[in-house]
Order: structure tokens, then sequence, then C-alpha cells
């Protein structure tokens, strides 16, 4: 089997090595197989014949069917060439015109390439079928290079709905045309359609109405009806998504099976001081967040809990009721982020959480002085430190703990997995300094303050019954939060194999950012503003796009605005504080402690700002150009003010040149600060690849037809049934499985687990 689908693309009758070597670099298409899985992204309808008398040059594509009543070959200067010589003097042609006629009117058609051949092919008298874009020149209508066909297949044998693949300028200039394509694609399917072996069992074909495999492809590339190619469609899309949250379910099924985890069965009497000491009540969503998180920390296994909170919902508290309850059982914890000004936040809040409690904290960053290095490593190993919050630097060998039994991560996707994993190698192992089991889990449970059940057993917390000493680390509980909301079908898979919660409710409160978009002849009238926010004992943030710290023109609008801002806000009455990526640690820390101390008014700076600065006192975020920026980004921006008790403003400055898609961006923005509708539209406008960076990077597979913008109903569904699988087989030994165990153990599959490190 495969021989004809590993076949070289080059063997193709019509390729050759050069326009092989083409596909290769601009499709990635070296295999049969990878040719007959590069799908139309469109088709065209090329059923119908339209009059020519009702061509208009407002339609995408037209089909006419008309006789060839003239011919013309033209030189430099449109002076005509002869065509009474023998030979022509064909290196002095540059395009040629034919003018067709049906009953209706006649049309011009004109080609610059390919000319001889279809000079010679365009006999006056001979009827075909043109298909092309109409367009108007000179006040009369013409289709430049149309496909031309006799009219018996003119429909293509195949169907009438023609496919319309990826391409690329290169591929065009290679000679690699869509006709060209199409051809490829019927020669390549005949040779490798009765290769063609099912992915899916019988059951869940049946049970999901999908088609055959070879129907599938048959029609996906030459529908027989607009029916066929749906149920086609269908069938490709619903796969791929299936096996997607298949690879992904099914590790999550063999951790929480089988993967030992540390028992927390208690809240301990720090988790009580902390939370009976709060100002205010915890909202539902915090509530409900924080039983699923002790639902796992009770069942045995290793908690992987992805938590999803709009910027100022309450996440930290959440972290940090969950670290105490780690300390309430004799363990450590810790609360790692992608940034020191960000650790360093997190500390003074926790500080603050922590002072009705008993609980030791520190923090460690690479600016840790070695002295006070000594002392936490210490008091780590001694386990008289609780809470360690940092940098990377918790990642470092040296760093050991006694007993961490939960690390907290906050904006996961700025850290590497190979770098989390180096984390979860820092649990506790079985038979080390760690607490002795008993039998609290015996123990009914009784209701705390807060909701979740507890368990008050004296001495209460220990290892499943089967570690045993010299055992591999334990990982610890992992709770990863990220203040970016996720549209849901894409965090259902770029963290498929974590359970997912969110805090979908702000705290009471907290009082709307007032978005607005101006354009530049409005500075002034925002200069005035900020003085009058200013005068009131207010601070205003100003950002500009530096989105790649290399690109000198940023980095001169940052410093010309700066120049602005400082001749509008001028000393003594004012001071303007500047903070950017190429400024060395010392100099950003300064400048952004400045203004975090109130000794600034103004804060002019780059997106570093973004994630973790919280001034209560800044009730202004001007957005420079912001229709440079995402929506993720912008939303993000607009959370660092609204902190307070004062109302609050995000003024976006946009620039002359505004696109029609930035400015729906913008107004979005203006319309709604929900960060899960403000993501589900990003994602929409932007397809998901472009949220991580680049087209589906991030994604555990690359998607060749369903999109996670436009098939979230199918991908739930491919969740739901992968889940029903998974439940009756977790590992797939069934034989009515064997074809999914298969598929899954394909290259294309193989995604690291790092959630289980031993």
């Amino acid at each position: 089997m495969a021989n004809e689908l590993n076949t070289s693309i080059q063997y193709l009758g019509g390729v050759g090595p050069k326009r092989a070597e083409l596909l290769r670099r601009e499709l990635g298409i070296e295999t049969l197989s990878d040719l007959i899985h590069l799908y139309p992204f469109r088709y065209i309808d090329r059923s119908g014949i339209v009059p020519i008398a009702q061509v208009a040059p407002d339609v995408a594509f037209v089909q006419i069917q008309a006789t060839v009543v003239s011919r013309t070959l033209y030189g430099p200067q449109s002076a005509v060439v002869s065509q009474e010589t023998n030979p022509i003097h064909w290196g002095a042609v540059k395009r040629l015109s034919v003018i067709v006629e049906d009953a209706s009117g006649r049309i011009e058609i004109v080609f610059f390439k390919g000319i001889r051949w279809n000079y010679q092919r365009l006999a006056p008298g001979s009827t075909f079928l043109f298909f092309g874009k109409p367009q108007g020149f000179n006040g009369r209508m013409n289709i430049v290079h149309p496909e031309v066909d006799v009219p018996q297949d003119g429909a293509m044998a195949q169907g009438t709905l023609t496919g319309v693949y990826p391409s690329t300028e290169k591929l065009k200039t290679g000679g690699i045309t869509g006709k060209v394509m199409c051809k490829m694609q019927a020669a390549a399917l005949s040779l490798c359609l009765p290769e063609i072996r099912e992915t899916l069992p019988d059951y869940v074909l049946r049970d999901n109405a999908l088609v055959p495999l070879q129907y599938a492809l048959r029609n996906i590339h030459f529908p027989k009806d607009s029916y066929a190619l749906q149920k086609a469609t269908y069938r490709l899309k619903f796969e791929e998504l299936f096996f997607l949250q298949l690879s992904l379910l099914k590790q999550k099924y063999i951790r929480s099976r089988g993967e030992r985890g540390l028992t927390m069965p208690k809240v301990g009497p720090d988790f009580h001081a902390c939370y009976n000491a709060l100002p205010y009540t915890l909202t539902g969503a915090q509530q409900r967040v924080i039983k699923e998180i002790r639902a796992d920390l009770t069942s045995g296994h290793q908690m992987n809990r992805l938590l999803q909170g709009d910027v100022g919902s309450g996440k930290t508290m959440v972290a940090v009721l969950s670290c105490l309850i780690a300390i309430g059982n004799g363990f450590q914890a810790c609360i790692m982020a992608p940034t020191e000004v960000l650790a360093q936040q997190h500390y003074a809040n926790i500080k603050k959480y922590l002072a009705p409690t008993s609980v030791q904290c520190a923090l460690l960053t690479g600016s840790t002085t070695q002295k006070e290095r000594r002392a936490i490593h210490a008091a780590l190993e001694d386990g008289s430190l609780g809470i360690l919050v940092g940098t990377h630097a918790l990642l470092e060998d040296n760093v050991v703990f006694r007993n961490l039994g939960l690390a907290v991560i906050d904006e996961q996707h700025r850290f590497g997995v190979d770098q989390r994993a180096k984390l979860w190698a820092k649990g506790p192992r079985p038979g080390s300094s760690a607490p002795s089991e008993n039998f609290a889990s015996l123990i009914p449970p009784q209701r705390s303050a807060c909701g979740p059940p507890v368990h008050e057993a004296t001495g209460g917390h220990g290892f499943p019954r089967e570690a045993a000493p010299g055992d591999a680390a334990i990982p610890p509980h992992v709770l990863v939060m990220t203040a970016t909301p996720i549209p849901r079908t894409l965090a259902m898979t770029l963290y498929g194999d974590l359970d997912v919660s969110v805090i979908d409710e702000m705290p009471p409160g907290r009082k709307p950012v007032q978005t607005m978009c101006i354009g530049q002849n409005r500075r002034a009238a925002m200069y005035k503003f900020m003085r009058d926010e200013i005068a009131r004992g207010r601070q205003v943030f100003v950002v500009f796009p530096l989105i790649f710290e290399s690109e000198k023109t940023d980095l001169q609008n940052l410093e010309k605005g700066y120049e602005d801002i400082v001749s509008a806000f001028p000393l003594p009455d004012y001071k303007v504080a500047i903070v950017h990526g190429q400024q060395s640690n010392e100099e950003k820390n300064f400048n952004m402690a400045a203004f975090v101390a109130g000794r600034a008014n103004i804060l002019v700076s780059t997106t570093v700002i973004e994630v973790g600065v919280d001034v209560p006192n800044a009730s202004v975020m001007v957005i420079e150009s912001a229709q440079r920026f995402g929506l993720s980004q912008l939303h993000q921006l607009r959370g660092r003010v609204g902190r307070g008790a004062e109302k609050s403003y995000c003024i976006l400055v946009k620039d002359v040149k505004t696109s029609k898609e930035a400015q729906e961006r913008l107004d979005l923005m203006c319309r709604t600060e929900d960060g899960f509708e403000i993501a589900e539209q990003d994602m929409k406008m932007r397809g998901p690849g472009d949220l991580e960076g680049t087209q589906q990077s991030g994604l555990p597979i690359n998607l060749a037809i369903a999109s996670l913008a436009k098939d979230g109903t199918l991908l739930m569904q491919a969740r739901v049934y992968a889940d029903r699988v998974l439940d009756a087989d977790p590992g797939l030994q069934e034989p009515r499985n064997e074809l999914l165990l298969k598929e899954l153990r394909k290259d294309k599959y193989d995604i690291k687990d790092y959630s289980k490190i031993s």
C-alpha cells in the first residue's frame, strides 16, 4: 500500500523536477498524498452560461459560450502586427485580441501570454466556452486570460463546481495556474484513490453520518454537486477536529486515570484567616473556580487547570487561596510570572493578602541579591517559606523546594514548555521529607465559609497510596492563569489536555472604561483632556507601537512622540517618564517605579506595559497609531486603567490612513469591554493562527480544512464524541478502535506531553 501516495510529485504527468521544487517551496507539497490533501478554499460555479449582453465589470467571474469573429496581434504602442507574413514575426507581438460573439452581443478576449498557441487555437468560426473575470477598458468590456474549453467538456467532466486552490505569484509565473492545479489533482486522484484506506472505524462513520474517505476526497476536489461537496467537507472537517481532540484528550485520560497526584484534603487555618479578612465577598465565578480547584486537589490525581479571567477579574485572589490550601496541607507553592515587573506586583499584592496569616512569602528574580538568595534557598529547603513568587529564576537548578505542592504560572503562553517541565520536576519525591500519609480522606467533608467542601482532620495530607520511596518526583499541581481571554474553541485546542475554568464576572464596583477613537486632528483637545485629568491628581499612559524592537521607524516615532509630549507637558508642572524594550533593566525599572509611585504624571511607553503594571491612580490610556495593534493587545492595554475608584478612559488615536478592517477593530473596542467577545471577534477577523503569530502556529497539529474560527460548533461535537470514545476505551485497545490508534501513531499527532514528567 501507499506506493502511489508516497510517489514524488515530480513524476506526475506535466510536473517534472522544476515544477516539483516550486510546489515544495511554495506549498510544502512533495508527494501525491500531499497534493490530494491540499483542498480548495472556495469553489466557482461553472454550471451557467451568461449572455454577453449581461456581462458587467462588477461580476466576480462569468462563463460565456461564444464564436470567434476575428483575432488581431498587437506589438509595442498597440501597433498591429501583420498576420499575412509566413511565418508571423512572433517576437514583435505583445498582445492578442480576439473578438467573440453570441446572439446577444460581442466582447473582447485578451492574452498577454501563450499568444502563439491561443492564436492558432482560436480560429474564426470556432466556438468555445470562455471563463474569467470581466473588466471595463476604454469604454468596452473585455476578459483577460480566461480559461478556454470546448463546449462539451467546458463544465468539466467531474462536475460544474470548480475548486480554487491556494496559490502564489511564483506558482502562477511558473505555469501552475488554477486550471493546471485542477488537472494535477485529477491525475493524482485517479492514481491514488484506489490506495486510500479508511481512517475511521465503521461505528464512528455511522454515529456521525459521515461519508467514506474515498467519496470525500473525490468530491472535495471535483464535487458531483453542492450536496456531495457539503457531505465531503463535513466528513473531512469532522475527522480533522476529532483526531485533534482525541490526541489531546487521550493524554488527559491517561494522566487523570494513572497519574498520581499530591492529595490535599484539608483547607487549613491560613486559608480561613485570609478568606475571612477579605474586605469584599468573592464573586460567584471566583467561588465556583475555587470549588473546581478544590475538587482537583482532593482527587489524588495531578491537577492541570487553565484559569481564564479578564483583566481585573480576580485571578490573583483565586491563586493565593489555592496556594493557602496547599500550605494548609503541609506543602509549598510558587507563582511564576513572565516579567520582573509582574512578579514584583504579584509579590506586593500577595503580601497584603497574607497579612492575616502566618505564611511566609519571598520574591526571587534576576535582581535578587546573593545574600537574599541564600536566605530564600535556606527557607525553601527547611520548609519555612510557604510561597515563592518569581520569574524564570525559579527554574534554576539550585532552587530546591522541600515540598512543592502547587505551581501557579501566570501568562503561560510566554513560557516555553521545556521551561515549564523544569518546574514540574521540582515536585517532592516519595520517601523524602514530604508529609506522611494518613487517613484524612476517609473523614466526611465539612463546608467552608467559601463554599468548597473541606476536610479538617488533623495532619491530613500526603501522597496517594501507590507512591513508594525512591520513585521520581511527583509533579506538583499546576494552575495556569491567563489574562488574555482565549476563545473557547482555541482554548480547547491549545490547552486541550487541561481542564478549563473561567472567571466570567467582574468584581462589584469596578467602573467600565470609556473608550473612544479619534483622528490626528483631535490631538489638541486630547492634550487638554489629559491636563484636566492630571489636574485632578490622575496619571496618564501613552503607548506607541513598537512591534519589533529592531524597527527603526517605530523607535523614531516613539522618541518623537516623547519629545512632543514633553513639549506639550513641560517641567516643572509635569513630569514625563519613558519606558521601552531597548533600555537597560535598571533604566526601565527606575522609570516604571517613578510612574507607579506617582513621581511622574505621564508614562510614554511601548507595549512592555501590556502585562503587569498596576497603577490604580492612572485614569487615561492613550494608544497612538491604534490601528496597528491587534484586538487582544488593545484590550490588554486598556486593562491597565480602570483599576481605581475613579472613572477611566481609553483613547484610541488612529492615523490618517486606516484600513476598513482596522477601523472595524477600533469600533469593536469602543463598543464592548468583554474580553471573551473581543477574542472571538479577533479570531473571526484574523484567524486563529494570527492570534499566536503565524498561521495555525501553536496548534498541536496543522489544520488543512477545518477552521477554529468558523467551525466552533463542529469542534464541540468532535470533542464530545472523542470524550465518549475514550470514556469507553481510554487506551484505544479494543479491536474496533484499531484504526484510531493507528492514525494517532502518525508523526503529525506526536504531541509532547509536558504535563507529566518522570
